[in-house]
C-alpha cells in the first residue's frame, strides 16, 4: 500500500519534475558554460576563460544597467507592498461587495504584460494620452513622460504597482487567519482601529510581509523586461536599461550570446547575494523581536 502510494505521489510530481528539468536546470547548466565562451548563436562557441568576465568590469553599459535594476526595486518594492498590504488587509473583512473588488485587485496580474504595457503607452502618451488631459485641465506641467529620466522611471514603477495579485492573496490569508480573540481583547483594552492595526495587526503578519518583500526584490530584477523593452527600451540615458533589457541587446541584437551568458550569471551572484543579506536581517530582526 505504501510503494503504491509513493508510486502514485512520483507519477503526480513527475510533470512538474520534468518542466523543472527542461525549463531550470537546463538551461542554467547552458547558461553558465556559454558564459566561458564567444558563442554566438551559430557554429559552435570557443572556450574564452575569463574574457566576459573581465568585459563586464570595464562595460560601462553593465554597470548602469545593474544600477539602473537596483534603483528599480528601490523604488518600487516598497510601494508594491504597501499596495498589497494595504489591499490585503482592507479586503480581509466579509462585507458586500468584497468578493468583486479581491477580484478586481487580482486580475492586473493575470492580463499579459504586454497589455498593460500598451495600456501605459496610451495613458502617458504626450499628446494624447488622458493623464496628461488632466494635468493639462488643470493647469498643471505636461510632461513628455517617457522622454525624460525620471519621468520614465515612474511610468515603469506605477505601472508594476498594478500586478501584485500574489502577494495580495498572501496578506489576505494571512489577515483572514489572525484570531478575533487578538482584537476583542485589544477593543476591551480601549485601542483605536489606527493602534489595532499598528499593534496587533501589522506585528502577526510581520514575518510574512518580511517574506514578500525579499520574494519581491528577487521578483522586481527580472519581470520588468516586457513592459521596458515596449516601452523605453533602455532610454532615455540608459536610465530604463535594467539588467534583463541588456541581456537581450547583448544576446539577440548584437548575437553575443556568451556575454550575455556572463551578465545573466553576474545577475545570478548579486541577486543572491541581496537574498542573503535581506534573510540575515530578517532573521536578526525576528530574533530581537521574539
Amino acid at each position: 500500500m505504501l510503494t503504491t502510494r509513493r508510486t502514485a505521489a512520483w507519477l503526480l510530481l513527475a510533470p512538474f519534475l520534468v518542466g523543472a528539468l527542461l525549463l531550470l536546470v537546463l538551461p542554467a547548466a547552458l547558461n553558465l558554460g556559454y558564459a566561458f565562451t564567444d558563442h554566438t548563436g551559430f557554429g559552435t562557441p570557443s572556450f574564452t576563460g575569463l574574457a566576459n568576465l573581465r568585459r563586464l568590469f570595464d562595460d560601462p553599459f553593465f554597470l548602469a544597467s545593474l544600477r539602473a535594476s537596483l534603483l528599480f526595486a528601490l523604488m518600487a518594492v516598497p510601494l508594491r507592498m504597501l499596495a498589497a498590504t494595504a489591499l490585503g488587509i482592507a479586503l480581509a473583512r466579509p462585507r458586500r461587495g468584497a468578493r468583486w473588488q479581491r477580484v478586481l485587485v487580482y486580475l492586473p496580474t493575470v492580463l499579459p504584460e504586454i497589455t498593460l504595457a500598451l495600456a501605459f503607452l496610451w495613458l502617458f502618451n504626450p499628446l494624447y494620452g488622458p493623464v496628461n488631459g488632466v494635468l493639462g485641465a488643470l493647469g498643471l506641467p505636461q510632461p513628455v513622460w517617457l522622454s525624460t529620466t525620471w519621468g520614465a522611471r515612474w511610468v515603469i514603477v506605477v505601472m508594476m504597482l498594478f500586478p501584485i495579485g500574489e502577494a495580495f492573496l498572501v496578506v489576505l490569508a494571512g489577515r483572514r487567519e489572525l484570531s478575533t480573540e487578538m482584537y476583542e481583547a485589544a477593543a476591551v483594552d480601549g485601542a483605536s482601529p489606527w493602534q489595532a492595526l499598528t499593534r496587533v495587526t501589522l506585528p502577526s503578519l510581520a514575518p510574512l510581509l518580511v517574506l514578500l518583500t525579499i520574494r519581491d526584490v528577487i521578483l522586481s530584477l527580472q519581470v520588468n523586461f516586457v513592459p521596458t523593452y515596449l516601452l523605453t527600451d533602455g532610454a532615455p540615458n540608459n536610465a530604463t536599461l535594467f539588467v534583463p533589457v541588456y541581456v537581450f541587446d547583448q544576446a539577440f541584437e548584437f548575437l553575443g550570446f556568451g556575454y550575455g551568458a556572463m551578465i545573466t550569471l553576474a545577475m545570478l551572484v548579486v541577486t543572491t547575494g541581496l537574498t542573503v543579506v535581506m534573510v540575515w536581517l530578517g532573521r536578526r530582526w525576528y530574533v530581537r523581536r521574539a
